[in-house]
């Protein structure tokens, strides 16, 4: 088992830290806390490409917006 390049016995290290330094009674809230939280960034990261597909499977919107900067007439 590796999440993130952290192996087992790694993570079992840092539960041990995280249960000296929070407690047994806010370790089971932190828990909940982190894996929303994890959730929250997934659902943003699936959002975010889903967006991103969306956005390149539209085609070119033509018109003078879409003419490269050599095409377009000088601006002063």
């Amino acid at each position: 088992m590796n999440i993130f390049g952290v192996g087992l016995p790694e993570m079992a290290v840092i539960g041990a830290v995280a249960l000296l330094v929070f407690g047994p009674k806010r370790l089971p809230e932190l828990g909940r806390t982190l894996g929303k939280t994890l959730k929250g960034f997934q659902s943003a990261s699936k959002e975010f490409e889903r967006e991103i597909n969306k956005a390149m499977a539209e085609p070119e919107v033509s018109g003078e917006a879409a003419k490269p900067a050599e095409e377009l007439p000088p601006s002063d």
